[in-house]
């Protein structure tokens, strides 16, 4: 049995993941050199198009040319060649990867891609986030729009086992996702004082973004296994904004410099599934003390399930060991849910009695956590009754019964000497 999930970017599809980086002025490829030098360092090989290039296409005779998407364009109304939002969005639905980094001046078919990906931006014109008590202290900026942001999520699938102590610099535009979308991650948050409002715009009414709904960077986990990166600013991937030093309004702690680049390979990492990226293998299922797996199982059979499950670790497949893989034995409902148990090495397992009902069950394995890639499985097995020369013979529980016809056979006896012998 397979799982039926997508391995995207995994080794086992591309040995040398092509990434296709898409800008609206070549002085980004400069601007922003650590960050592809870093991608590059870690084997991908990055393609440079001009976002209006006539030539651009993503597919060639119904192949995909490259395993991911840099959207450093945010200004881009229109993309050259065959490439449109639509496009990018099938790109995405195909199972491959995206980053897209936005600004104030972020044109509408970006805030399509991003509202199709789960991410709603600010609609107001030339608005930033603002906050007056996390800001950066600059000589540049006096309207606090240079955030000091140091709210990460806790996950170290996505963020990496290494904390970020200093702060990340953000400078750009805000965005809000569903809370009842559980596929948009929250990875930077922007903290309880920050509001999106235009600068150079008096503040009339309260903002429509403030505090808590703010987010400054998300990531999406798509059904698919797709990955995707949203940042409101372009300039947290700059060389500028990597090698800044930070010192926090109101801390008397300075940084040498920002924990920008840190973040930016961390999460990259994870977005290009070198981190978080789980497969299911040798998953199988037979009676105890069987090696064979069955056509089908007859009630109250004993029987034992097995996977095994690795995590790319950027390198190799490692064993992955977690105490919270569950396993259903369904039909319309659970029957049996129970926890694998598992040897430390990847090999999960577990043996449980099968219910004293017959029909179509599935062994059903769903593992959805945070930053990990989902794993679906499931495969069809029939259930039988006894068959009719499988009972016991004679059943303990059933003596009352079989005395009670015995007696009245002997009672009919009785009855017919009396009736015919008794004058």
């Amino acid at each position: 049995m397979t799982a039926p999930f997508s391995l995207c970017l995994s080794p086992d599809r591309s040995l040398h993941p092509r990434l296709l980086v898409l800008v609206d002025d070549v002085a980004v490829k400069s601007s922003h050199s650590l960050f592809f030098n870093s991608l590059a360092d870690r084997g991908y090989k990055l393609d440079f198009k001009l976002a209006s290039d006539p030539s651009l296409a993503l597919k060639s005779y119904g192949e995909y040319l490259f395993d991911g998407l840099i959207l450093f364009a945010p200004s881009t109304e229109q993309f050259g060649g065959s490439v449109d939002a639509a496009g990018i969005l099938e790109f995405v639905d195909s199972g491959r990867d995206l980053i897209l980094a936005a600004d104030s001046e972020m044109s509408d078919t970006m805030r399509i891609i991003g509202s199709e990906c789960g991410a709603d931006f600010d609609e107001d014109f030339n608005a930033v986030v603002i906050d007056h008590l996390n800001f950066a202290i600059s000589e540049d900026s006096n309207e606090h729009s240079l955030i000091a942001a140091d709210s990460f999520v806790k996950s170290n699938a996505i963020l990496g086992e290494k904390d970020i102590e200093a702060p990340v610099l953000f400078e750009g535009i805000a965005h809000s996702v569903a809370p009842a979308n559980d596929l948009v991650i929250k990875v930077l948050s922007a903290s309880s004082s920050a509001y999106s409002a235009n600068p150079d715009v008096s503040l009339g009414d309260p903002p429509a973004l403030s505090g808590s709904k703010i987010s400054l960077v998300s990531v999406v986990q798509a059904r698919n296994n797709a990955r995707i990166l949203i940042s409101g600013s372009l300039s947290l991937f700059s060389n500028k904004f990597f090698m800044s030093p930070v010192t926090k309004f109101g801390s008397s702690k300075s940084y040498d410099s920002s924990g920008n680049q840190q973040f930016a390979e961390e999460i990259s990492k994870w977005i290009f599934h070198e981190r978080g990226h789980l497969k299911a293998v040798h998953v199988g299922h037979h009676k105890a003390g069987e090696l064979q797996e069955p056509q089908m199982y007859r009630i109250t059979d004993h029987l034992e399930y097995s996977l095994e499950i690795y995590e790319w670790t950027g390198k190799d497949w490692q064993p992955y060991v977690a105490d919270d893989v569950q396993v259903q034995f369904y039909m319309m409902s659970p029957y049996i849910l129970k926890t694998l148990e598992h040897n430390g090495q990847g090999l999960y397992h577990t043996s449980f009695q099968v219910p004293d009902v017959y029909g179509v069950f599935q062994f059903k394995l769903e593992y959805n956590r945070l930053g990990y890639t989902s794993l679906s499985l499931s495969k069809q097995i029939p259930v039988r009754p006894f068959r009719h020369d499988e009972y016991e013979r004679f059943i303990r529980a059933a003596y009352p019964y079989y005395s009670s016809c015995f007696s009245m056979m002997f009672g009919f006896f009785i009855f017919g000497v009396v009736f015919l012998y008794h004058k």
